[in-house]
């Protein structure tokens, strides 16, 4: 596990505007996060199933909430300061646009594995565009070159990189998750930078992570060591916290957060603190989703399939979307003008395709797409003052 420290970033619409009203946290409260996956693959065993992404917010909150199973492996002088974060993590169900979503995105990349330089983060460089920073924590799981297992940004980088990247076999409990990062601790690791916090050596020689209740450790611990594990910096028998989440042992041997570590992360979903806004996201309340455009292939409901194009009307551009996550790739589609003469063909290649408009005239369009049972048709306006 790395750790870096510091799209499309678009307001959701009237129908969860959420950020009209600042608070603070309440006493007690439990925090909700949205959150949106972003899958990134370029080989079959990549595109992670959505079971395995539901798997990995599993483990998030238990972790989260200290409802982990193996919180009893948590050693007796360490116990009095393991703590709950009362922090959970759901999937979105509305969209930076308003509409519906599973909140996990499946896209096809060209590129067969990522470095650690955001370029998964970016559609210009085969990734996926971060949704919006201020109401979603992103979460792009694909193929990282050599060991990096996850990285994450710290609080106050970038909107378009802000989030969390997870090796796609680090991530989840099932499926491509191999031993020993199987059991979603990375992800759990990762996001706890998002939050804040710092290795516990402080990435330095017998460092400080600046939380008073995890104590001095002489550098990174590996493996599953037998407590107590001592080191030069150690102030006491107890050692080195290595159980902590983050440190950097094999998942079956991470188990808990600190008060202090907790009170860290808390903290910065206070007023006027940067993840403030998140805490009034209401990105997953499904209530507030707009309706999708569901187009039903007569072949079954298993070809079913949700499509939607927007904006609509548009001005330089519009989206191609398969809301859940299918039935996009190898599609056909064809523009038209309202007299009938054909603009633009293309060949779709994934669950989302942008079309770019800029030299059309304002007016009528006619959209077809090819390649279901039977044709699909929506009726585009181009603006002439743009998006």
């Amino acid at each position: 596990m790395t750790n870096i420290a510091a799209s499309q970033p678009a307001a959701l619409t009237t129908a969860v505007s959420d950020s009209s009203v600042s608070r603070d946290t309440l006493p007690g409260e439990v925090i909700v996060v949205p959150v949106v996956i972003h899958v990134l693959y370029n080989s079959k065993d990549q595109n992670i199933s959505d079971a395995q992404v539901l798997s990995q917010i599993n483990v998030l909150n238990e972790d989260y909430r200290r409802l982990n199973a193996d919180a009893v492996n948590t050693p007796a002088p360490f116990r009095g300061v393991a703590a709950d974060a009362r922090i959970t993590f759901r999937l979105a169900r509305v969209d930076p646009n308003g509409y519906a979503t599973s909140g996990i995105i499946h896209k096809y990349t060209s590129q067969s594995l990522f470095l650690s330089d955001d370029g998964m983060k970016f559609s210009s460089s085969g990734g996926d565009d971060a949704w919006d920073a201020r109401r979603y924590l992103n979460i792009w799981v694909c193929s990282l070159f050599g060991r990096t297992l996850g990285y994450a940004t710290m609080p106050g980088g970038p909107a378009e990189r802000d989030g969390v990247v997870i090796q796609f076999s680090a991530f989840g409990t099932t499926g491509t998750a191999t031993p020993p990062y199987n059991l979603g601790r990375t992800t759990t690791h990762e996001i706890g930078h998002w939050l804040g916090l710092r290795h516990p050596w402080g990435d330095a020689v017998c460092g400080d992570d600046s939380i008073a209740d995890t104590p001095p450790q002489e550098g990174a611990t590996s493996g599953c060591p037998t407590f107590p594990q001592l080191s030069s910096c150690s102030i006491n028998s107890y050692g080195n916290m290595f159980m902590d989440f983050m440190d950097f042992t094999d998942d079956a041997c991470m188990n808990m957060f600190t008060r202090g570590q907790v009170t860290e992360m808390r903290g910065l979903f206070a007023l006027g603190h940067i993840r403030n806004t998140i805490l009034v996201s209401k990105a997953y309340d499904s209530t507030l989703a707009m309706k999708d455009t569901v187009v039903t292939d007569p072949g079954g409901p298993s070809t079913a399939v949700t499509l939607r194009v927007y904006p609509n009307p548009f001005g330089d551009h519009f989206t191609l979307h398969s809301a859940d996550g299918k039935g996009l790739a190898g599609l056909k589609a064809t523009l038209y003008s309202a007299s009938g003469k054909v603009i633009l063909q293309q060949t779709l290649a994934s669950e989302d395709a942008t079309i770019r408009t800029g030299t059309l005239p304002a007016g009528i369009y006619i959209l077809k797409l090819d390649g279901l049972h039977a044709p699909q048709v929506f009726k585009l306006v181009k603006s002439t003052s743009g998006n």
